[in-house]
């Protein structure tokens, strides 16, 4: 992922956690994917072991949710306000980060279209 697309995800999790409804961790993350609550979906990729986070994008790809990936879980934790890293975060309720989560989901229409080509 670039830079700019990291920022935009660690920004739209510090706008919902005010303003909207965050949830953190990789089970917390998972539930809410499979309800078909989630709006974002925000995983960190130096998480050890990998298996641990490997189900999220096909099953975010599966359901339609923007998946993004960050560079580091230390700063995933810290803008969802934790004092300690966590591996993923999924907004739940947009709040004021409706817009920014819009232009995530729009960076990459073609994940979207290949998964339904496929079936």
């Amino acid at each position: 992922m670039s830079a700019e697309v990291s920022n935009k995800a660690y920004e739209a999790i510090e706008i919902a956690k005010k303003t909207g409804k965050i949830k953190k961790g990789i089970n917390e993350a998972t539930k809410a994917i499979e309800r078909n609550v989630a709006k974002l979906v925000v995983v960190a990729e130096d998480v050890s072991p990998a298996e641990v986070i490997m189900h999220l994008e096909p099953l975010c790809k599966e359901k339609g949710i923007p998946f993004v990936k960050v560079p580091s879980k230390e700063e995933l934790g810290a803008a969802s306000g934790l004092r300690v890293p966590t591996s993923s975060v999924v907004i739940i309720k947009e709040g004021d980060s409706k817009d920014i989560i819009a232009s995530l989901s729009n960076e990459k229409p073609r994940e979207k279209s290949r998964t339904t080509k496929e079936k």
